[in-house]
């Protein structure tokens, strides 16, 4: 481990080493973009004591929270619901695969004019996004269940409820885990792009009003943000993995 420290250590370092040089050298594509040092200078003087960029990482958290913790709650059940009741399935998955494919972006007109606010709007695009990931991940750990053991438990005598809890819900939980990961990085980038598109605050609405008045190190500061706000993000859902697996620590 700390040989893989050390070494994504000297990767960063090399990766902003070659960034100044590029930007200093006025290397093709790189004579607007500021170099590291400048966009230190622009964080530490402007950023790091403004509120208002605070907020911008507590309101793109909210909504990012909200968002994924809702397609977990609806998901999960919805994907165990496919997964177990064949006439379920059979009514709904043929809608779930209908919208499944829309890009979560393309939700964004409806759902401007579906709900009452912008941030309702957001969160709701926020949902969207990692909700059919985990919803089919369930729904095929479950299909996916070794079927010797199904058939086992039902000629031992166990009933429907105590093979679903002790079978069906074990054999789903890498798959919610897989699912929380795959969404949180999907959450994240369909709620930037949703701040861009129909919000006045969050990160994602920072790395925009640096673009629209032609500020490189406002856009660099903002991308940067996001990646340590997904970063942190990531932390957050692998250590609540390690709690559903301990069998895995």
């Amino acid at each position: 481990m700390k040989h893989l420290n050390w070494r994504g250590a000297v990767s960063i370092a090399g990766f902003i080493l070659l960034w100044t040089l590029l930007a200093r050298l006025k290397a093709p594509g790189f004579a607007e973009i500021p170099d590291p040092a400048a966009v230190g200078r622009a964080f530490w003087d402007k950023y790091l004591p403004s509120a208002a960029y605070w907020r911008s990482w507590a309101v793109s958290f909210e909504r990012v929270g909200y968002g994924f913790l809702a397609s977990q709650l609806l998901g999960i059940p919805l994907g165990l619901l496919l997964g177990t009741r064949r006439l379920f399935h059979d009514v709904v998955y043929p809608v779930v695969e209908l919208l499944r494919p829309i890009p979560p972006l393309a939700w964004v007109p409806l759902s401007i004019l579906f709900w009452p606010t912008a941030e309702l709007s957001i969160v709701f695009i926020t949902f969207i996004g990692p909700f059919f990931i985990i919803v089919i991940n369930v729904h095929d750990a479950v299909r996916g269940a070794r079927k010797e053991h199904l058939w086992l438990a039902r000629s031992l005598g166990a009933s429907p409820s105590y093979i679903f809890r002790r079978i069906i819900l074990p054999s789903v939980i890498p798959a919610v885990a897989v699912g929380m990961t795959l969404g949180i990085a999907v959450a994240w980038n369909v709620v930037i792009a949703a701040e861009m598109i129909a919000s006045d605050a969050g990160l994602g609405r920072l790395t925009w009003e640096g673009y629209v008045s032609h500020t490189g190190t406002t856009v660099l500061i903002g991308m940067i943000s996001i990646g340590l706000a997904g970063y942190l993000s990531t932390l957050l859902v692998t250590y609540a993995e390690k709690r559903m697996m301990p069998w895995q620590r």
